[in-house]
């Protein structure tokens, strides 16, 4: 029985909540003076938008921050990532990144151990929205890349 069955009106008023604070009080949003990587995308389908900076030593990211405007999914999901990667390796970020779009496919279980994450899972049941939740992990997905 997943956490869901067992309470889901509590516990997707508890999600909504989750996501409203991280789209209010964005955490880790604004800008590098010196970034390692700067990343900006764009999704043509909503107008969501985000610059991705990070600051990468010895390969663990030091700091992330993000700027942009969007619709409160792409905007909560953008400050949680920043929030969940910083102090990561590189390796340990593209892990959270292939559990982020597991749970995003709908396999809930993938995102039991991303913290606030787990707060975006029940977007997969909307396909359309997805896109704006994949929006800030899409930047940091290309931000690796260059990295390496």
């Amino acid at each position: 029985m997943s956490l869901e069955s067992s309470h889901p009106v509590q516990l997707n008023e508890l999600y909504r909540e989750v996501i409203m604070d991280h789209y209010r009080r964005p955490r880790n949003k604004g800008t590098l003076e010196n970034p390692s990587v700067s990343v900006d995308l764009h999704n043509p389908t909503c107008g969501d938008e985000i610059t991705l900076q990070l600051l990468v030593r010895d390969g663990t990211i030091q700091k992330a921050r993000f700027a942009g405007r969007g619709c409160s999914i792409s905007q909560a999901s953008a400050s949680m990532m920043a929030q969940q990667v910083e102090g990561k390796t590189l390796a340990e970020a593209e892990e959270i990144i292939h559990r982020f779009k597991r749970m995003m496919r709908g396999d809930e279980a993938a995102g039991e151990t991303l913290g606030d994450l787990m707060a975006l899972h029940g977007v997969a049941k909307f396909p359309v929205r997805v896109k704006c939740a994949l929006l800030a992990w899409e930047a940091l997905e290309r931000s690796l890349e260059q990295l390496s």
